[in-house]
């Protein structure tokens, strides 16, 4: 079993920034208000959407400064960029990246969680230099034409500010956590212009969980964040051409089968991301800060077959949408896109799926609009129609958020039928890749690191409780060679409950009941109380955490066990019972759902 360490920004007591601490009459006032709460989730909803816009303008800036494109265009929309720039870009984003990976990422270890991990394992603990520096990779990575989006940059950036100003008013975990999740509330509904969207995001991805006591506080930063957005950009995310349809069996039908489909695109999609990051580290030469450079150069390769592949997709996606492609160029784009998503993820760029996978779900639902149009012209969805649907369904495989894309699916469209079907196929689509996957992309890369982490729901406090906060260190011992008879003598009925034996080392040799003991004097007196001992190749390491515990003691079927020092030595330092570990799950865990559903 190994130790659990966290970073320094997670300890708990008085936080990093107690010296800076807003006045007492803020902090009781927001910590004992829920209009408090509200105001604050305000405050970070406005400052998410200037955020959101600026790194937003300064990725735009980047693509027309590095591209030679106009500025107010998209960069997987243009047809025509150099081809010297379509290579080289990329490969000097990856050596600025190299760079950082040498020089800084080492001394940010430990500090690089998101939001997702800073709620499930750090209550909502986020390192605001952390933070800024994947921020910054996500903008170079995004800027010199990495196939990913800058949600993850979004999501990061607007996570520390709202953990910032929850460690300023000193705020509880749970406050904290529900802080977190209106940062990421925000970030998504300004990227996507879709506050809906943005609030189902922070439920189903950053909070876990629905309650009446972080609704407000969720969609206030919400729509605050979107006022901002739409004042400064008067742009919307993406316009979606031909969407009325009829509510029918037919349509529900073939929303199913585009649920189907994107299900396991999706699963594929994940896996050749997992794929790619495996290749680039098994291969001894690209190991280190040459792979940056291998994967731009093979990204800005897939560029000059078209760019569409370049940067998140917005322009590519709008493009493909009005221009009613072949089946064709839907399939090459659909094979481009995830085979540039993937090695630009796998290479170590920073960035995340959300916009590529929105990009490639609507083209699986233009690409099944498109091979049917042929043989069943009569039947056939509408090509907008489709391509939402086909959205939220790899949206939700990808994510893990149906009710999120759902939102963005009405928020984009406006049109009942067309939230009916994107219902339909984000739920076919979740239902399938839980049952065949069981993860989404962020989960997903957790289990690749070895994390236990399901989901953003708050296990950071389980955690905190390991053997060594359970045990006792009142317990009897004595030696192993001790007769019986003298042990019967020593330890009399009722005054101790099982005897911990030590061996001639000083090392563990097993429990002895005290029942065990007084019911085998008749026959046993000579011996030793070694020939009673049970459990002698069963203890817990100092560092076991709950659940270590409670699977220990469900192997064994014992009600006591040791703490041991070290594996090597075994010196006993405690003793821990079953009913005592039950006892105490217990009563966090009641204390914990209190937090989560009444302030």
């Amino acid at each position: 079993m190994s130790v659990v360490t966290r970073p320094d920004f997670v300890q708990t007591g008085t936080p990093a920034t107690s010296r800076w601490l807003l006045p007492a009459a803020v902090r009781n006032f927001v910590r004992n208000r829920e209009i408090g709460l509200v105001v604050v989730a305000v405050i970070i909803g406005l400052l998410s959407g200037l955020l959101v816009v600026t790194i937003s303008v300064l990725s735009e800036l980047a693509h027309s400064v590095l591209f030679s494109i106009p500025f107010d265009t998209r960069l997987s929309a243009n047809g025509v960029i150099p081809w010297q720039r379509t290579i080289f870009v990329p490969i000097g984003g990856a050596i600025i990246l190299a760079l950082i990976s040498v020089f800084y990422v080492g001394r940010f270890k430990g500090r690089l969680a998101d939001a997702i991990e800073a709620n499930a394992l750090y209550g909502g603990r986020v390192s605001m230099r952390g933070s800024v520096l994947i921020s910054i990779q996500t903008l170079i990575s995004n800027g010199c034409g990495g196939s990913v989006g800058l949600e993850a940059g979004y999501t990061q950036i607007c996570s520390a500010f709202s953990s910032w100003f929850g460690q300023l008013l000193s705020a509880r975990r749970a406050d904290m956590r529900l802080l977190v999740a209106c940062g990421a509330s925000g970030a998504i509904s300004a990227a996507f212009t879709a506050p809906l969207a943005g609030a189902f995001f922070a439920f189903e991805v950053v909070l876990g969980a629905y309650t009446s006591a972080s609704l407000v506080p969720v969609i206030a930063s919400a729509v605050a964040s979107w006022l901002v957005t739409r004042q400064l950009t008067h742009q919307s995310f993406l316009v979606i051409p031909n969407v009325p349809t009829a509510v029918s069996v037919e349509m529900i039908g073939q929303t199913m089968t585009i649920g189907l489909a994107a299900a396991f695109f999706s699963i594929v999609l994940m896996l050749a991301v997992a794929y790619s990051e495996r290749i680039f580290q098994r291969i001894t030469w690209l190991r280190g800060s040459l792979r940056f450079v291998i994967g731009a150069a093979l990204v800005g390769g897939l560029g000059l077959l078209t760019p569409t592949v370049l940067g998140s997709g917005h322009g590519a996606m709008q493009l493909l949408l009005l221009s009613n492609p072949t089946w064709l160029m839907l399939a090459t784009t659909i094979l481009l896109k995830t085979l540039a998503s993937a090695i630009t993820i796998g290479a170590g760029f920073r960035g995340g799926l959300f916009f590529a996978s929105l990009m490639l779900g609507s083209l699986v639902g233009q690409l099944y609009n498109a091979l049917l149009s042929g043989p069943f012209p009569h039947l056939v969805l509408q090509p907008g129609f489709a391509a939402v649907a086909g959205m939220a369904a790899v949206g939700t495989g990808v994510i893990g958020a149906p009710f999120s894309m759902i939102c963005l699916a009405l928020e984009l469209t406006g049109d009942f039928s067309v939230t009916i079907g994107a219902v339909v196929a984000a739920s076919m689509s979740a239902m399938i890749v839980r049952e065949l996957f069981g993860y989404s992309f962020a989960t997903w890369r957790f289990h690749l690191r070895g994390e236990v982490i399901r989901g953003p729901q708050d296990i950071g406090w389980v955690k905190q409780i390991s053997a060594t906060t359970l045990m006792r260190s009142d317990f009897e011992t004595a030696p192993e060679t001790m007769t019986i008879a003298e042990a019967e003598k020593l330890f009399p009925p009722g005054r101790v409950k099982q005897i911990v034996l030590r061996q001639a080392d000083g090392s563990y040799g097993g429990i002895v009941a005290s029942a065990d003991l007084h019911s085998s004097l008749a026959e046993h007196g000579p011996e030793a109380l070694a020939s009673l001992a049970q459990q002698q190749g069963e203890f817990l390491l100092p560092e076991a955490s709950v659940q270590d515990i409670l699977a220990a003691f469900d192997r064994t079927e014992a009600d006591v066990l040791v703490v041991v020092d070290k594996a090597t030595s075994r010196t006993v330092i405690g003793t821990v019972t079953e009913a005592h570990v039950l006892r105490t799950y217990s009563t966090e865990l009641e204390r914990r759902n209190q937090e989560v559903f009444f302030r």
